[in-house]
């Protein structure tokens, strides 16, 4: 059976641009992360209900997969999906640590969807996809369209390629399960501060090394204050340099920047 890479990414910045309904929206560079990532797979199995092999300290029912495939079931209502998937598992290879603000589960969810339309000839875009992956979640429409680098905005359904040189990544993920929402709802009680439309487009316009080299993780993640408040014990993990993906737990810095410093060709 082929094997899928499911990536993680990191965001560059995550800015608020304010509200909708429940949901917070974003304004965010996302890029992907060449070097880490899931490996997927179809596996032919015995037993008809859904099943998912890998290691995840999640119920089925709660793995972003299992959800990306009901919501293909209800998107497509599609009998060849349900027979291919009472006789065939899905392997997964887990390299992406979870709850570390990495994308995994989002990266996992929309490489299924992926795997389901080429494997099954469903027929769906790109967009399509896309719309079925905001379901699941508000980082997968991103991956379903593959661009290495995007600014990401609205709830996560507006993906935007942003062509400029890959950067290689350090990361480091201190041993800590970050809850999304619990972070969110920090953000919104004491830090809420929206910016503007035109911050947001000089934001986008500007390169993901430059940002890196000129803004703090504070200035440049509006989650990472509400993350040490919600998460004293991340204040003993941050190094100065260091920038904070999603609501985290996971810190970044760019290679390309430590190869400069130093003093190296590449």
């Amino acid at each position: 059976m082929k094997i899928y890479k499911a990536y993680a990414k990191v965001n560059i910045f995550l800015k608020i641009r304010g509200k909708r309904e429940n949901y917070h929206e974003i304004v965010s560079r996302f890029m992907r992360v060449n070097s880490l990532f899931d490996e997927l797979s179809f596996v032919p199995k015995q037993e008809k209900k859904f099943e998912i092999i890998g290691d995840f300290s999640c119920k089925t029912e709660q793995n972003t997969i299992y959800k990306a495939y009901l919501a293909l079931k209800a998107a497509t209502a599609s009998e060849v999906l349900e027979e291919f998937m009472a006789t065939h598992a899905v392997y997964v290879k887990k390299q992406i640590p979870a709850f570390a603000g990495l994308g995994g589960g989002s990266s996992d969810a929309a490489t299924y969807l992926k795997m389901c339309n080429e494997t099954l000839n469903l027929g769906l875009s790109l967009d399509e996809l896309a719309n079925i992956g905001l379901k699941v979640g508000a980082d997968v429409p991103f991956f379903i369209y593959n661009y290495e680098s995007a600014n990401v905005s609205g709830i996560g359904e507006v993906v935007e390629e942003f062509v400029e040189e890959i950067l290689d990544f350090e990361i480091f993920t201190p041993k800590l399960e970050i809850s999304t929402p619990k972070v969110y709802g920090i953000y919104r009680d004491n830090f809420y501060n929206p910016i503007s439309e035109a911050e947001a487009d000089m934001l986008k316009r500007r390169g993901s090394l430059e940002i890196l080299e000129n803004m703090s993780a504070k200035e440049a993640n509006d989650l990472f204050e509400p993350a040490l408040q919600g998460y004293a014990e991340l204040k003993n993990q941050y190094k100065d340099g260091w920038h904070f993906s999603g609501s985290g737990s996971s810190f970044f810095r760019s290679a390309d920047k430590i190869y400069k410093q130093a003093g190296e060709i590449r």
